[in-house]
């Protein structure tokens, strides 16, 4: 594996944890009718990365739909495989294509809420 594929694994990995702690957190502002808009975690591939960024619910369930986008803060997009499809006060839309893309949508699930009985 080239030294290019691995490091775009290794941040596609690190974005895939982000957006499953970022379920975690809609789940618990589902339950809360107060606030307009929400804490959620930077989905960038840096591990250490703290930082927040604000979204409403909707917005929030809308860039879930799709399983290659991720919402982060600006200026930490850190691959040239991925294309900021917006921007909005506080946070960027991403879309992942190649590896990172393939990684995942490997590593994405049906929100709980939107799952359907078989």
């Amino acid at each position: 594996m080239a030294a290019n594929e691995t490091r775009d694994t290794r941040i596609a990995e690190n974005e895939a944890a982000f957006r499953a702690a970022n379920e975690s957190l809609r789940v618990v502002f589902e339950n809360d009718e107060g606030a307009d808009r929400y804490p959620f975690l930077c989905e960038c591939g840096d591990p250490r990365c703290t930082v927040v960024v604000m979204l409403g619910l909707d917005a929030y369930a809308g860039l879930r739909e799709h399983p290659s986008r991720f919402v982060i803060a600006p200026g930490h997009k850190q691959l040239d495989t991925e294309t900021i499809l917006e921007e909005g006060e506080g946070f960027q839309l991403i879309e992942k294509t190649g590896v990172a893309g393939d990684i995942a949508r490997a590593h994405w699930q049906i929100p709980a809420n939107e799952m359907r009985p078989a």
